[in-house]
């Protein structure tokens, strides 16, 4: 019989074990986050994901039968966050430079708003070596290449159609969208050496306002079509 309270209704108790497992996860992924964004998947050991998180190693291995599946699922997650965040500014209405505004200025926020995302996106890129071989086959694995592929689909998508549309100049897709990683996950992921060029935090707001204005003026000098040159009228000397 379920237990349930004065009005009849079921008590917290099951409700209450999910909301704890689920507590359990998110603690886990959020600590194994920030230690995959500063040392990479080989630097870091189950054991300390556990300790920090404040869990033994069996609760861990409960929720993640190795640490290969873990990094997956952090990588996943982060990814999922990043495309949740992105998706309105492409399915938004307006003209594609002004999505595409939004689009920035949304991946910007996202990258502040969750410091480890930027170096962990960034390591990501080269940790494909370091991951062993059955990893492709997981299915952590597989959702996040399918989300990497809707971000990467949707911008790739919006830049075409305003070049088709003549709101763009020509442009490749491809390359404009490795400037946009190399201005976007870079920046936020250079620590040290960014804040020294900047002469301050990253994360400051005035730093997160400032970073959205120059990419917005880099993709505005360098995408929208030339103004046309006003026609002679013939009466000027």
């Amino acid at each position: 019989m379920v237990p349930t309270d004065r009005s009849g209704g079921p008590t917290g108790g099951a409700q209450g074990v999910t909301a704890e497992i689920q507590s359990s996860r998110e603690k886990i992924l959020d600590v194994a986050e920030a230690l995959f964004a500063r040392r990479g998947y080989s630097g870091v050991g189950l054991r300390e994901v556990a300790d920090l998180a404040g869990l033994s190693k069996s609760s861990l291995f409960h929720h993640f039968p190795g640490k290969v599946q873990l990094y997956c699922e952090v990588m996943h997650r982060a990814l999922a966050r990043m495309d949740e965040r992105l998706r309105p500014a492409l399915d938004a209405a307006g003209g594609v430079p002004e999505r595409l505004d939004r689009w920035v200025d949304a991946l910007i926020d996202g990258l502040a708003e969750h410091p480890p995302t930027a170096r962990l996106l960034l390591r990501g890129l080269v940790e494909d070596e370091s991951l062993p071989p059955e990893a492709d086959d997981l299915p952590e694995a597989r959702a996040a290449e399918c989300v990497l592929a809707s971000i990467l689909g949707g911008i790739r998508s919006l830049i075409r159609a305003g070049v088709e549309r003549g709101e763009l100049r020509p442009v490749s897709a491809a390359h404009t969208i490795q400037t946009l990683v190399g201005a976007t996950v870079y920046h936020f992921a250079s620590g040290e050496l960014g804040e020294g060029l900047l002469g301050r935090p990253l994360l400051s707001a005035e730093a997160v306002r400032a970073r959205r204005d120059e990419v917005r003026q880099l993709l505005h000098q360098g995408l929208l079509p030339a103004p046309e040159a006003p026609r002679d009228s013939g009466g000027t000397p």
